[in-house]
């Protein structure tokens, strides 16, 4: 009995022996991943120990060559740039470039917008089955290429590119690797190419290296060949500028790269039915992005704003919606052909994103391949812009945060983060100067993020609401806070005339004060943001000239699109900031023109308590619309050194539409009703 005990305890012992090793096995690998691995790499992580030891003084934090990233709007005033030469355009003469000091930016971390003039020394392609972007705690040991401290030394770090090549097609990731280096006696890459297999660059030569992994991430294999003819010290002061490979990103999509850099010629893959076509691209060089100049009017007192809403484009080349153009394809394309035409009619001197620049929904997956194309038509004319955010730029790829980043990093850009202790990103203020030597401050333009989504408590049960969000209290704060620390100004304005008028008030009585007698207010000023105020959707002012509502253009064609919950902006916010303290200003606000997006089909402005709401229409093939309802762009004709406000929309036809006067002269009566 005895025996067949011992026989049937050691037989069921053995039965759960495998699993349950298997299972302490995995616990003890799980505990070792997620609890006990914390490397610890020392001072020389830092210090960057070894041949290179003095190259990096501090950690990166940012782009370079932008030293505006976090600054508080009141800090943004133009430098002085001292004596201006006669016949010299104040905002013509250069104040100083921003010179990237190339020897404190890290050899380490993958930024295609730092300015790196050091070259890159080795390539490599690495697959493995756990994307390094979930556990980058220990993808340096299962996914980076081997190396050995020797090779660190001699051609740098293993730097991943941070762009998974098999984004579209398996869980698994596929990235491209390099070495950067600063040593004058290590050959440096100069050319890349992708070939298919078997293939050899022609002409070929012993500088040519194959990568050893394929670099397709479907279909047929295709490998990238890299050239390393000259080192540094063997190169001519032309070359080190023209020829050397000092980046390398992706890019999804047929679309053109980022900003200052190259497609290699061939494809990595060529697309197809379901999946974009995937590229490598590259910059040679340092080709930091064309500044815009300051904001101003131009001599005969005129600025000029076009408003384009609710481009809605995607990693794809788009697909139309909602028009009769037969045949209809590649709507972003058709698109940006549209905003070019639109830009050189207008000639606008600044253009304005109002939101949903990113289709999100599934489609705008890689935000930095759309970020590369929604402003091009701006700015290859040279234009400046500046944008908010919609409701459906973050849903896919980049957060807000990232994505202004990346858009400061566009040519031209105006786009500025704004307070991080605020709620939303880019909430900022840009200012609009005279053209004469005393650079007076003759508009205000006010930056606001109306949010995405708002799901209360719900969110953090993980239900998903669908309610737009909503301009909180803290912004309302910071507008009223900005607003106060704006200076009046002599108005209506004349150049050359700028003087300090600080005991103006003392002598002025009420009534004194007469439409076109000289007045101190602050400068007139104009709000963007995207989501609607419930206020839009409310009853018109009533002209007191002709009795009729203050309401023109379409507003009939959809639901209304604000959010359900507020605090308060508009009563709150945009009536208690007033263009003047003094009482025989009346409560006229400083904010005459509130501009939104979000409803494609609502193109109207309407006057309500004294600011006129204003809706942008849809411009885009790309975004939702109606069969006979031409896209259109919203264009502000701002005359007179900032007194006269015009508004009309020119549509796809060139047609110009609903041609009104919103401030200034020829404009209806203030409004004289309880706020």
């Amino acid at each position: 009995m005895a025996k067949f005990s011992l026989f049937r305890l050691g037989r069921f012992l053995r039965s759960i022996f495998v699993p349950a090793a298997s299972i302490i096995a995995f616990s003890c690998l799980l505990t070792y991943i997620f609890v006990l691995y914390q490397p610890t790499l020392g001072p020389g992580s830092i210090q960057q120990i070894g041949w290179q030891a003095w190259d990096v003084i501090r950690e990166y934090g940012g782009q370079a060559s932008s030293s505006a990233t976090s600054r508080p709007s009141e800090t943004l005033e133009e430098p002085g740039i001292g004596p201006i030469p006669d016949g010299v355009d104040w905002w013509n003469v250069t104040t100083g470039t921003e010179n990237v000091d190339s020897a404190s930016l890290p050899l380490d971390v993958w930024d295609p917008l730092m300015q790196h003039d050091t070259g890159l020394s080795e390539i490599h392609i690495t697959e493995c089955v756990i994307d390094p972007w979930f556990v980058p705690s220990i993808a340096a040991d299962l996914c980076y290429p081997r190396t050995t401290k020797e090779e660190d030394a001699l051609k740098g770090k293993w730097v991943r590119v941070e762009r998974n090549l098999k984004e579209q097609t398996t869980l698994k990731s596929l990235n491209v690797y390099y070495r950067r280096t600063r040593r004058h006696d290590i050959p440096l890459v100069t050319e890349l190419m992708v070939l298919p297999d078997k293939a050899t660059p022609s002409p070929f030569s012993s500088s040519w290296k194959k990568v050893a992994h394929a670099i397709n991430p479907s279909g047929e294999k295709r490998f990238l060949w890299y050239k390393t003819d000259k080192t540094w010290r063997e190169m001519t002061d032309a070359e080190r500028r023209s020829d050397i490979i000092t980046e390398i990103d992706v890019l999804f999509g047929s679309d053109d790269p980022w900003y200052g850099f190259e497609r290699v010629d061939r494809a990595a893959f060529d697309g197809s039915s379901r999946m974009e076509p995937v590229w490598l691209t590259y910059r040679k060089g340092v080709k930091p992005p064309p500044r815009a100049p300051p904001l101003h009017f131009s001599r005969d007192g005129r600025f000029k704003i076009m408003q384009i809403a609710d481009l809605h484009y995607s990693v794809s080349v788009g697909s139309c919606r909602d028009t009769d153009i037969k045949p209809c394809t590649a709507s972003d394309n058709l698109t940006s052909t549209l905003l070019g035409r639109m830009l050189d009619a207008e000639k606008p001197d600044l253009v304005v994103f109002t939101g949903d620049q990113l289709n999100g929904q599934g489609t705008s997956w890689d935000s930095q391949s759309v970020l590369a194309k929604f402003a091009k038509a701006a700015t290859l004319r040279g234009i400046p812009w500046a944008a908010v955010f919609g409701n459906h730029d973050d849903e896919d790829g980049l957060s807000r945060q990232e994505q202004i980043r990346y858009m400061q990093g566009l040519p031209y850009s105006l786009v500025e983060p704004g307070p991080e202790d605020i709620h939303g990103v880019g909430n900022y203020v840009l200012k609009v100067k005279s053209a004469d030597p005393s650079k007076t401050h003759l508009l205000t333009l006010y930056f606001l993020d109306s949010g995405a989504y708002y799901g209360g408590i719900l969110d953090w049960i993980g239900l998903y609401v669908y309610e737009y969000d909503y301009i909180r209290q803290n912004q309302i704060d910071w507008f009223l806070q900005e607003a106060a620390s704006i200076d009046a100004i002599e108005r209506p304005f004349t150049p050359d005339s700028a003087k300090d008028l600080g005991d103006i008030w003392a002598r002025q009585a009420a009534d004194q004060v007469l439409p076109g007698s000289k007045r101190l207010a602050k400068p007139n000023a104009l709000m963007f943001f995207h989501i609607p105020l419930a206020e839009s959707y409310s009853a018109a002012d009533i002209d007191s000239k002709t009795g009729r509502p203050l309401d023109v253009g379409i507003s009939d064609l959809e639901e209304p699109g604000a959010a359900k919950r507020q605090d308060g902006f508009f009563h709150k916010g945009l009536l208690q900031a007033l263009e003047s303290d003094h009482r025989a200003g009346g409560h006229i606000p400083e904010v005459k023109v509130v501009a939104n997006g979000h409803c494609h089909l609502t193109e109207n402005c309407r006057r309500v308590k004294g600011v006129w709401l204003c809706f942008g229409g849809g411009g885009s093939y790309s975004g939702y619309g109606k069969v006979g309802f031409d896209r259109r762009f919203r264009i502000y004709d701002i005359s007179d050194y900032g007194e006269t406000i015009r508004t009309y929309k020119r549509t796809e036809h060139d047609e110009i539409v609903d041609d009104m006067i919103l401030a200034g002269r020829g404009a209806p009566s203030p409004y004289e009703g309880v706020v």
